[in-house]
């Protein structure tokens, strides 16, 4: 059970932060001044990332494109659900560009955990040689 908690809590606890960002009705600026297609790419970018972590076991040789492919899947997911929600928050509404932003968000964390992960493998085998 501390193992799963261990794993799977930052993926719950950044679903719950984003549920209640996109919770916050008529919110027509965020916090920064980051623009709002940024917001959602950083958000998914780290559900993307804590995904693959869990998914992967939190080990780096766990990280392949099944891992990788369901990391991205499982995100992209969430933010449809996410802009469905936002359809029964006042003053908010859904986007398939926010759907975008988030799909992209998830894909580029996902591709470069994968990439380096790959990457260390390559040098870690070059050195048993």
């Amino acid at each position: 059970m501390r193992r799963f908690l261990w794993l799977w809590t930052p993926v719950i606890l950044q679903m719950i932060a984003i549920f209640f960002i996109s919770n916050i009705p008529n919110l027509t600026e965020i916090p920064g001044g980051i623009s709002d297609k940024t917001g959602h790419f950083i958000g998914y970018a780290i559900l993307g990332a804590c995904l693959l972590r869990a998914l992967a076991g939190g080990s780096r040789t766990g990280v392949n494109g099944a891992t990788a492919g369901l990391a991205w899947l499982f995100s992209t997911l969430y933010g449809a659900t996410d802009e469905t929600h936002q359809l029964f928050v006042p003053g908010r509404s859904a986007s398939l560009l926010d759907l975008l932003a988030d799909a992209i968000g998830g894909a580029a964390v996902v591709l470069v955990i994968w990439g380096a992960a790959a990457w260390i493998a390559r040098m870690a085998k070059r050195r048993e040689v």
